[in-house]
């Protein structure tokens, strides 16, 4: 299967199953187009309107094949058959994300979470439940060496107690158990003060930072519980955050609605805030409501993804580079494999734990009584949603088998997926227009990294 579009000045080939992606000329990008439907003739009187020479058709006619015979253009599925496989594999998990508050000193109209309370009453992790899922992960995590912990909520720092003793404890059966512990933390930083940013900066791999962008954008929903924005006391919160933090990885991370469809402004915001590390996702929730995205909306912010990537070359012209999240991609090893058959691993090697000890697939499903997978008194008590979940991958659904991004999602997130459609294995078709968009424009960027790398190394040399 191969994806053929234009964008940014390149004539872009994406071929599906070997990751292989060319930025070719116009000729050849027709005779691709071409190639698998037409005989050679055919496609050469096809093209009769560029006036080319015998020589000139045959050299452009001949790269396509030689593209084909080396196996980076109409290359066919190799991993079909092992996605059937991937559910007989006994399953360990590697992350758990640990919600230490289902509390907020926030009130977000959007939260998924429901304010942090997850449609439950306010509720604290002790210690010793931190701990127990501590013993939980390290118990199935089967050969994992590298294991990861969220700290998540509502506001995880309302437990800042619980997260120090938490890191501690896992540390301190790391030799123990031959294991090596990655901890991130997700926080709207009301709380944050120096002892917390610089104990965060040592501990913590990644930390993620809740700003939406503009003043007027952040505040209409991130409200303190007394109706009152946020962005004037936690701006100053987070750059002193990232000024201290250094190169470590950090993502500020915002929402964009139906308000701010013009989400390339609030990206402008990080920036000229200082921050380089961004992050901006479509809100997800209830569709009824006022802010949720809507089909007449798709045009909007596809163009604003293009302006993304505009601003992002730009921003390499100028040696002046900086990250969004969604246009991270690696086009020199190819979609991850493991990837292709597990999909995001929730349920599976990936699961959220509440207050209570209550184990669900992810932090999404929090809540939901019928995704209950087990506690960690008794364990795994679900093994039906277990394979339920293993099956999640871009194989499962019908709607992937002809998409040309399947390689790269992997069937999108289950809980939109069943937020959207009650099932985890029927795609959030919305979810999956954004995600096209977003990979189109994320390869068209790299090739022009890559462009204006060479250019730089032929003036050196």
């Amino acid at each position: 299967m191969i994806h053929q579009y234009k964008a940014k000045g390149f004539n872009i080939v994406l071929d599906t199953y070997s990751g292989a992606v060319h930025a070719v000329d116009d000729v050849t990008y027709e005779i691709i187009s071409l190639y698998e439907g037409h005989s050679k003739e055919e496609i050469k009187n096809i093209l009769s309107t560029y006036n080319l020479s015998d020589d000139q058709f045959e050299e452009a006619y001949n790269e396509v094949q030689e593209l084909e015979n080396e196996g980076m253009l109409f290359t066919t599925d190799n991993f079909s058959d092992l996605a059937i496989d991937v559910t007989k594999r006994p399953t360990n998990v590697k992350a758990i994300c640990l919600n230490v508050a289902h509390t907020c000193n926030l009130s977000c109209e959007y939260c998924f979470a429901k304010g942090g309370k997850y449609h439950g009453p306010d509720a604290i992790m002790t210690k010793e439940t931190a701990k127990e899922a501590i013993d939980f992960l390290i118990a199935n995590s089967g050969k994992h060496y590298n294991l990861d912990v969220d700290f998540f909520g509502g506001e995880p720092l309302m437990n800042w107690d619980v997260v120090t003793e938490t890191v501690a404890y896992a540390r301190s059966l790391e030799e123990k158990h031959n294991k090596h512990f990655n901890f991130t933390l997700t926080t709207n930083g009301m709380l944050l003060d120096d002892d917390k940013i610089d104990y965060l900066n040592e501990n913590m791999k990644n930390v993620v930072l809740s700003l939406d962008g503009r003043k007027e954008t952040h505040d209409e929903f991130r409200k303190t519980i007394g109706g009152k924005g946020s962005f004037e006391t936690v701006v100053p919160k987070f750059q002193n955050f990232v000024k201290k933090r250094g190169d470590k990885e950090y993502y500020m991370r915002g929402t964009y609605t139906a308000n701010n469809l013009d989400f390339t402004n609030d990206v402008k915001t990080y920036l000229d805030l200082g921050f380089k590390r961004t992050s901006l996702e479509p809100v997800v929730g209830n569709s009824e409501s006022d802010y949720a995205l809507k089909d007449e909306d798709l045009p909007i912010l596809y163009d604003q993804y293009e302006k993304l990537a505009d601003m992002m070359m730009e921003a390499i012209d100028n040696n002046d580079e900086f990250i969004f999240y969604h246009y991270m991609i690696d086009l020199e090893n190819g979609p991850c494999a493991h990837k292709r058959l597990s999909g995001c691993g929730s349920g599976t090697e990936y699961m959220a734990v509440t207050p209570t000890g209550t184990l669900y697939p992810c932090h999404q499903f929090v809540g939901n009584d019928d995704f209950v997978i087990g506690n960690l008194d008794e364990g795994i008590v679900r093994n039906d949603l277990v394979e339920q979940f293993k099956t999640c991958n871009c194989y499962s659904k019908e709607e992937c088998k002809t998409c040309w991004a399947n390689m790269y999602c992997s069937g999108g997130c289950a809980a939109n997926n069943y937020n959207a459609n009650g099932d985890i294995n029927k795609t959030h078709e919305y979810s999956c227009n954004l995600f096209r968009k977003r990979i189109e424009m994320a390869i068209a960027i790299k090739i022009y990294e890559y462009m204006k790398e060479s250019q730089s190394s032929e003036v050196l040399a």
